[in-house]
């Protein structure tokens, strides 16, 4: 195996991978049920409860 092979070869599915994952990434984010876990973490920073210490 060659300098050139492994390069190539890691260029081409390192690609493919990131593509994949990213694409994964995307629709998690997108899919309908997760909306409301989504909403609820958007509106966290302005909830105006005092958090429990015990």
């Amino acid at each position: 195996m060659s300098y050139e092979f492994l390069s190539s070869f890691a260029q081409t599915w390192g690609l493919l991978y990131f593509v994949l994952m990213f694409a994964a990434a995307v629709a998690y984010a997108l899919w309908p049920s997760n909306k409301k876990e989504f909403q609820r973490a958007a509106h966290m920073p302005l909830i105006d409860e005092e958090p429990i210490n015990e």
